[in-house]
Formats: structure tokens, C-alpha cells, sequence
């Protein structure tokens, strides 16, 4: 906006004070000149256009910047009806709102989430924004108009409405395929992992020792493989349907993640301490899974030689719940705190730390189901805490 620009905000505001100067010079005795004299040059400097009608809807008097947008001159719109700028087949409706509107006049601001459309002089029609503000002048009530063509934007609504049907159908087909992919891929795999295995038990030690290390690295590469479509599997099957949000109680998750993990947990020494967690909204596979990745996670990259001490608490949001799970162990820099909810994205070697790469993405998944957040606070060496927000909801 140019320096000498009124905003639509400052521009009402001058013309209450003018109406309010009005007033007080009637008070006196003193003659008043026009509204239409008085208010010409605030409504020039507008950035918006404005167009100012009376108690009948004739219009009195408009800005260049209305001109511009109506292809009307000012001298062709003056007198005339409002509905000269409404398009013919909503003339009659509008013409019955504005006697409403007249009997009981109010401020309406823009973007109220109606979808109007206005009207030039070729005919053409625009959406448009409207808002409406009453004004006490000499002549009587006036109702300001201020109008602002709305094309641009909707246009960009619309793409950007295409664009997210384009992503989501393009997610749901990629979803499908690695699903479908995933599936059909075991039962081959198994086959092989099954016949490497046999060779390795039956040959190893009869061959040379150059065999022996290629039956190893293809029993090595037929297990990873076979973990790594498991994952996928796990991944595509994230908001695929057939889970219902239910009540959920997080103190039962933890105890079934405290059972499942029980092994890990045994083997690692680790320390799990849950406090009183609350009941929130989502759905019970999902929710089981999405600890047990963060809990295994923590026993995963704990300190060497240390036993990993895992906190898991609550605190209430305006919002919801914010679940954390606190660990002690190797942390990462916060550099690659978003990284590492990607997809395939690993810090470590396998022969670090094994896994696929794809946990931590299904904990993103898993979150954006839930309509919720995940999160991590960490420096390298201080542990790392992931923070997850869970929105309240009902439960279908």
C-alpha cells in the first residue's frame, strides 16, 4: 500500500470522526456542506473500492478505484441502483437483503464466508469480498460498500484445492502400490531366505572358506530384505481404513509395550518409568505400535555400557494431551531432528545400530492419522526427548 493510502480499517475510522465533527458543528448552528464533499477525498485515498449508497440503494457516490473495477464512470453510476453491479440472476434476492439490511443496519466485515459475485459494466462477473459499515450523514443514513475482487485468490484456492486431490490421490495409489508390492514380495523372498538357510546349515565348513562368506552375506541380505518390506508393509498400512478411533487408555498401552518389549528390556537392563498417563482418542493398533518404536528406540541407541532410563509423562495442552518419552542414550544433533522422520533416513551404519530406516517415519504416520504432532529435543550425547501431540477428538 502507498504511503498515501488509507486502509479500509483507518479509512472507516476517519469517517466516524468525521461524522462525530458533524455532529457537534450541527450543535452550533454552523451549515454543513455535503457528505459527498466531505467524504471524496478520504474514499480517493482508499486502497479498496468503495461504493456509498443511501436508505433506497441509489448509489451517491463512488471512488476511482470502483470506477476502475466496474468500468462504470463515476457520472454513469451516480443515481443509479446498487443492483447495476449485481449480476442479473441474484438482482432480485440481493434487493430484498438490502431492505433487511436497511431495517436493522450493521457493520459486516470481509471474508465472513460468503461467496458473492459482483458485476461489471461488459457484463462479466467477479467474486467479490464485501463489507458494509452505516454512516449518519446530513442527507440521512448512507451504507458504505467497500468491495474487493477476490479472482486472484480464488484462483489460487482452486489450484491449490487441485494440487492437494492431485497429492492425495497420488498418496493413495503409492499407499496402495507399496501394499500390494510389499505383499507380493514375501512369499518369493521367504522361498530364497528358506533355501540360503538350508545351504548355509548344510555347506558351511564343506567349501571353501571364500563360500562360506557368500553364504553369509546372502542369508545377511535376505534377512534385511525381508525386515525392511515387513516395515514397509507396516508404513503402507498407516490410514489405510478398517481401525476405529476409540477410547484408549495409555497407562494399558505402555503396560502391553512393557510386555512386548519385555525381552529387550530384560537383555538392556533398562529402567521404564511411567507416570499416570490419561485415556485419549485414537486407534489401539496404531497407538501400540507407535511406543513400541519409541521405547525400542531409546533401549536401541542407548549410551554403551550404560543401562538406558526411559520416562514416559503427560501434561495437559488448551488443546489435548502431550505425551513425552525421555531417554538418556546416544541423542543426535539437532540439525537432523526433522530427518530423521523421513523415510529410509538413518544417522548410523547398520552395523552401529541395525533397523531399516523407517520406524521413526511410522511414528510420523502414525501422528498425522491421529491429527497430531511428534517432535524430538535433543544434543548428541544428552538423549533425546520425543515429544507427541494428540488433539482432542471423539471417538467414531
Amino acid at each position: 500500500m502507498n504511503d498515501d493510502q488509507l486502509s479500509r480499517d483507518e479509512l472507516l475510522l476517519e469517517l466516524r470522526r468525521c461524522r462525530e465533527r458533524i455532529a457537534d458543528l450541527e450543535h452550533t448552528g454552523v451549515r454543513v456542506q455535503s457528505s459527498e464533499a466531505l467524504f471524496g477525498g478520504l474514499l480517493e485515498a482508499a486502497p479498496d473500492s468503495f461504493v456509498i449508497v443511501d436508505a433506497t440503494g441509489t448509489v451517491r457516490l463512488v471512488n476511482p478505484q470502483a470506477e476502475r473495477m466496474f468500468g462504470y464512470s463515476e457520472g454513469e453510476l451516480i443515481g443509479q441502483p446498487i443492483e447495476v453491479l449485481v449480476p442479473d440472476s441474484a438482482r432480485a434476492a440481493h434487493a430484498r437483503q438490502r431492505t433487511t439490511y436497511s431495517e436493522q443496519p450493521a457493520s459486516r466485515r470481509m471474508g465472513i464466508g460468503l461467496q458473492l459475485s459482483a458485476r461489471r459494466k461488459d457484463g462479466s462477473e467477479f467474486p467479490a469480498e464485501i463489507s458494509l459499515s452505516p454512516l449518519q450523514t446530513p442527507e440521512g443514513r448512507m451504507i458504505i460498500s467497500a468491495i474487493r475482487d477476490v479472482s486472484e485468490r480464488r484462483e489460487v484456492e482452486r489450484q491449490l484445492q487441485r494440487q492437494a486431490e492431485a497429492l492425495a490421490a497420488s498418496n493413495d495409489q503409492l499407499q496402495q502400490f507399496a501394499y500390494v508390492a510389499s505383499h507380493d514380495l514375501q512369499e518369493p523372498l521367504r522361498m530364497v531366505s528358506s533355501y540360503l538357510q538350508l545351504l548355509s546349515r548344510r555347506y558351511t565348513g564343506k567349501l571353501d572358506a571364500d563360500a562360506d562368506e557368500f553364504i553369509g552375506f546372502a542369508v545377511d541380505g535376505a534377512k534385511r530384505m525381508q525386515a525392511l518390506i515387513q516395515d514397509l508393509l507396516a508404513y503402507s498400512r498407516v490410514g489405510s481404513g478398517g481401525q476405529a478411533f476409540t477410547q484408549v487408555d495409555l497407562n494399558d498401552t505402555l503396560a502391553r509395550v512393557q510386555r512386548d518389549l519385555k525381552m529387550a528390556i530384560d537383555e538392556s537392563g533398562a529402567d521404564l518409568q511411567v507416570e499416570r498417563l490419561p485415556v485419549i482418542v485414537g486407534q489401539l493398533t496404531y497407538v501400540v505400535q507407535l511406543f513400541e518404536n519409541l521405547v525400542g528406540n531409546a533401549i536401541k541407541f542407548r549410551r554403551p555400557g550404560q543401562k538406558p532410563h526411559i520416562q514416559v509423562r503427560a501434561k495437559r495442552l488448551a488443546s489435548g494431551w502431550q505425551i513425552a518419552v525421555q531417554d538418556d542414550g546416544i541423542g543426535l544433533e539437532p540439525q537432523y531432528a526433522e530427518r530423521i522422520f523421513q523415510i529410509f533416513q538413518r544417522l548410523h551404519t547398520r552395523q552401529e545400530y541395525p533397523g531399516t530406516g523407517i520406524g521413526l517415519a511410522i511414528c510420523k504416520r502414525i501422528m498425522d492419522q491421529h491429527g497430531g504432532e511428534i517432535r524430538v529435543q535433543s544434543q548428541s550425547g544428552s538423549g533425546a526427548t520425543f515429544l507427541l501431540d494428540f488433539p482432542d477428538r471423539r471417538a467414531s
